[in-house]
C-alpha cells in the first residue's frame, strides 16, 4: 500500500475537523462563492482545487474569519465559527498561510518563527517589564520552541538570515513554520508552491506528508501544482465559477469529465 494509501486509511475512520455547510459568499451583486458543502477529516491531507477565480482563496477567507459568511455555515469540530474574529479562529487552531508571502521582511527567520511563538506566551506585561522569572523562564521555553521548528522545517542553518534575505522556496518553508509556531489543528495552506521549481515542489510535497505525521495536524491545500494535490491528498474537492463541480479521491477527481472540461476550458481562455 502506498504512503497516501495507508495515510487516507488511517483518516478514513476519522471525523471531520473542518465541515463547510452550504457556505455562500456575495460581494454587492457578485456571487463569490455558492452553496458549497465540503469536509475535511481529522488527521487528512485535502485539497481544494479549481481554476482561477473559482473561489478558493475566498473559502480560506471565510473559515479565517477574515470575510463574513453570506450564508451556511462552517464548523470546526463541530463548533460553529462563522463569523468569530480572526484571532479568535487561530485560538481555535485553525492558521494558514498566503498566497503572497507575508514575513517580516527584515526580522531574521529566527525572529519570525519566534513572533509567532511569543502568542503563546503566559506572562503578562509587567513581568515582561520587570523581567521576573516567570518571564525569563518562559522566553527561554519559546526560544527553545523556535529553535526546534527552525530544525525540523531545515531552517537551522539559516537562522540568523533575514527573512528577506532567503531564497523564494525557503520564504514559503519559513511562513509554514510560522503558521506551525502557533500550534494548529487545522493548516491551511493557499498555494504553498507558488514559485517554486520541481525540486523544490517535489521537496515541499514531502514535507506536508513529514508535518502532518509529526504534528498531528489535519491540512487542507490550494494548488494549482497538480503534482502535489495528487501526491499528497486523500480528498480534493473542485470548484468551479464559485460552485462546488466535484469531490472524491484523486483518482476519482482526475477522471471525472466535468473537472476535466473546467481545466481544459481554463486553459484553451488563457
Amino acid at each position: 500500500m502506498s504512503e497516501r494509501a495507508s495515510a487516507a486509511a488511517r483518516a478514513g475512520d476519522g471525523l471531520p475537523i473542518l465541515e463547510i455547510r452550504g457556505l455562500t459568499k456575495t460581494f454587492g451583486g457578485l456571487t463569490a462563492v455558492n452553496d458549497v458543502s465540503f469536509s475535511v477529516r481529522e488527521g487528512s491531507v485535502a485539497g481544494l482545487i479549481g481554476p482561477n477565480g473559482a473561489g478558493k482563496t475566498t473559502i480560506f477567507n471565510l473559515v479565517t474569519g477574515v470575510y463574513k459568511v453570506t450564508a451556511g455555515g462552517i464548523l470546526f469540530r463541530g463548533e460553529p465559527i462563522a463569523d468569530r474574529e480572526p484571532f479568535r479562529i487561530a485560538d481555535l487552531g485553525i492558521t494558514r498561510t498566503f498566497q503572497n508571502i507575508r514575513l517580516f521582511k527584515n526580522l531574521s527567520a529566527r525572529d519570525n518563527v519566534l513572533t509567532a511563538c511569543h502568542m503563546s506566551a503566559g506572562y503578562g506585561l509587567a513581568e515582561a517589564v520587570l523581567r521576573l522569572p516567570r518571564f525569563r523562564r518562559e522566553e527561554r521555553l519559546l526560544g527553545e520552541k523556535a529553535d526546534g521548528l527552525l530544525e525540523v522545517m531545515g531552517l537551522s542553518d539559516r537562522a540568523e538570515v533575514t527573512a528577506n534575505n532567503l531564497p523564494y522556496g525557503l520564504q514559503r518553508r519559513l511562513e509554514i513554520t510560522r503558521a506551525l509556531a502557533l500550534d494548529p489543528k487545522l493548516l491551511l495552506l493557499d498555494e504553498p508552491a507558488a514559485g517554486m521549481n520541481p525540486d523544490e515542489t517535489e521537496q515541499l510535497m514531502r514535507l506536508i506528508g513529514e508535518i502532518r505525521s509529526r504534528f498531528g495536524l489535519s491540512v487542507l491545500v490550494i494548488e494549482h501544482h497538480m503534482d502535489l494535490i495528487m501526491g499528497v491528498c486523500e480528498r480534493i474537492h473542485v470548484l468551479n465559477f464559485g460552485c462546488s463541480l466535484a469531490d472524491g479521491t484523486p483518482d476519482e477527481v482526475a477522471n471525472d469529465p466535468k473537472v476535466v472540461e473546467a481545466y481544459l476550458g481554463a486553459e484553451e481562455g488563457r
